[in-house]
């Protein structure tokens, strides 16, 4: 078993192509800090709508290095923290273009794909969400009866026996599946689009970690890129930052990769649409069935490390690989036995409450896009053109989306981050395994939780 090393997604294609240190300082018309999926989506966008516009992007180590290259491929429509929290300052007619507009957005990401020639694994078989325990049943039928009110969500409920017909999770009580979703390679969509914009004339300095950003400036000790705007797109590594350590808590997940699985456990699994997987636990799991027949299923592991400091190379430690062992052979009993190949674990930025933002302030040049908490593979995409609108001062429908310019309070200074991070997600723990002793309704702890984190 590899542990660490980045990601599967990355040893299964090989190293990142090399790419130059910045040599100095520069002079550019647009500097983009990160090279995951917001800084590359940004530069591509912003390069086809000024051709003649010097972009520079300076990432740490290489293009794909941080979530865009470790996340569980869930190429969806989820709006980070929900659309009901835009109802009360934007209205619901604002919420539901919101909607729309993620739903859009996961197919630009596959036109795109598709038109440059990256060949990411795409199938969009959908979103499937499934409850295995009383009180996970009353969530997901809660959820689904909210969802069918609102427009451009295209919800199923299924019933036991039809859910266990689409994907046999053992003891299924219910699901949910809407069809806005795709399963992707994570580091074979960052990879090709960085090749993409490199070829449209954007330069990508790697081994280059930008230790703060200032009005106009971005600066590293091999130089400052002065630009007359500079896009923060950190995402999980903003923290290290200067002046941004408690702006977003960088969260931890981790994931396992199976061995490719035999034909008849794929048979007995029914799991043969390119859908992804999730539950309605309070400590959710994601999955995905790769192309090439593996299961990758992920979690929290160690959901926050002191400090605010972010992993290397995504090493885990083994308890997480038996708490997410545990969850794919309660799912699929017939995995036991299968090897686990690679695990690895990945940074993700959450805000206070936990809600996305995208923006520009145009005094300082400074634009951003990033607090996905888990939901970037598609947002990152919709980041980047509306940060290409804000900057090229475009009055599109983009820029007048509820997350544009949303800001709120940072998080608790150390130890009580620490503290209350570690308390609410053992919480959960507690919660979830109070359910799967066939508790049937939703715990108070999560409640309580809940409204502790800024959740609910």
């Amino acid at each position: 078993m590899i542990n660490g090393n980045v990601s599967h997604w990355w040893e299964q294609i090989g190293p990142a192509k090399p790419r130059p240190e910045l040599p100095g300082d520069l002079q550019a018309d647009i500097a983009i800090v990160g090279a995951g999926y917001t800084g590359l989506w940004t530069a591509y966008y912003l390069k086809r709508a000024r051709p003649d516009a010097r972009v520079v992007v300076l990432e740490q180590r290489h293009v794909g290095y941080g979530a865009s290259g470790r996340n569980g491929g869930w190429l969806t429509n989820a709006i980070t923290g929900g659309r009901e929290q835009y109802v009360k300052t934007h209205g619901r007619d604002a919420a539901e273009r919101f909607q729309a507009e993620m739903n859009r957005t996961v197919d630009e990401v596959i036109r795109v794909a598709r038109a440059e020639g990256i060949d990411a694994d795409i199938e969009k078989g959908g979103e499937f969400n499934v409850a295995y325990t009383p009180a996970q049943e009353q969530r997901i039928r809660d959820f689904a009866a909210a969802e069918q009110q609102w427009r451009h969500t295209d919800l199923e409920l299924f019933e036991a026996a039809e859910a266990t017909e689409k994907i046999n999770v053992a003891g299924t009580r219910a699901a949910v599946w809407h069809p806005h979703c795709a399963r992707i390679q994570p580091a074979k969509l960052a990879a090709g689009l960085a090749d993409a914009v490199e070829r449209s004339g954007v330069e990508i300095y790697e081994g280059t970690r930008v230790e703060e950003i200032a009005p106009h400036r971005a600066r590293t000790a091999r130089g400052t890129v002065s630009a007359e705007y500079v896009v923060r797109a950190t995402e999980g590594f903003t923290a290290g930052l200067s002046g941004l350590r408690r702006l977003w808590l960088p969260m931890n997940s981790s994931l396992i990769a199976t061995e490719p699985l035999a034909a008849e456990v794929w048979d007995e699994l029914r799991w043969s649409d390119g859908e992804t997987l999730g539950d309605f636990a309070h400590v959710y799991m994601y999955a995905q069935r790769t192309a090439d027949d593996r299961i990758a299923i992920g979690g929290r592991g160690v959901p926050y490390r002191y400090g605010s400091r972010t992993d290397l190379d995504g090493e885990t430690p083994l308890v997480t690989v038996d708490t997410l062992s545990e969850i794919l052979h309660r799912f699929f009993p017939a995995t036991r036995g299968a090897a686990i190949d690679h695990v690895w674990s990945g940074v993700l930025g959450v805000p206070r409450d936990w809600a996305a933002t995208v923006g520009l302030d145009r005094e300082t040049g400074i634009a951003w896009g990033g607090g996905y908490v888990g939901t970037g593979v598609t947002s990152t995409n919709l980041a980047g053109r509306t940060i290409t609108d804000l900057i090229l001062g475009e009055r599109s429908d983009l820029v007048s989306l509820p997350w544009v310019n949303h800001r709120v309070r940072k998080w608790e200074p150390e130890p009580l981050r620490w503290i209350a991070t570690k308390a609410l997600y053992a919480a959960y723990g507690v919660a979830d395994r109070s359910e799967l002793r066939g508790r049937a309704t939703t715990s108070p702890i999560a409640h309580l939780a809940d409204v502790v984190t800024g959740r609910s």
